[in-house]
């Protein structure tokens, strides 16, 4: 059984190896909902989800699909507050959804936002490990890939 930690008792997952990510939402029973994580594809068999409190195991071969997306949105209270020149300014979101079929056959979610260096390495990786091909979800995701 999973239990859930509070988003303050979260890993610090740059402490750690693997994927910088921030838990976004899930369908998992028990795992944190909105908590900094490490993603640790360096296994053969499967992925690692690690926060502080506990460790999610899913398989390669139990991945049934992979998403990618960013979301940009304007700076608008740096704008207000140091200038208008970060009017122009743009943050990139990047996020990537796993979802896949857990060991009791249902079908199970996690949305991770991941920094723009992970994301880049993390992608074409995973395409790899799980033989599924990553399904963007806008124009910008396909154009840059990260």
């Amino acid at each position: 059984m999973l239990i859930a930690c509070a988003p303050t008792n979260c890993l610090p997952a740059a402490q750690l190896g693997g994927a910088r990510a921030y838990v976004t939402g899930t369908t998992v029973h028990g795992f944190p909902a909105k908590c900094d994580v490490r993603v640790d594809i360096s296994g053969d068999r499967e992925m690692l989800f690690v926060t502080r409190e506990l460790t999610l195991h899913v398989p390669y071969d139990k991945v049934n699909t992979l998403e990618y997306g960013q979301h940009v949105g304007q700076r608008f209270v740096e704008a207000i507050l140091l200038s208008p020149l970060f009017l122009l300014s743009k943050s990139r979101k990047h996020f990537l959804a796993v979802f896949y079929t857990d060991a009791n056959g249902r079908e199970q979610a996690l949305v991770l936002q991941v920094g723009k260096g992970d994301v880049r390495a993390l992608l074409p990786e995973l395409e790899a490990k799980t033989g599924r091909r990553v399904e963007y979800t806008d124009d910008e995701a396909r154009r840059g890939r990260g």
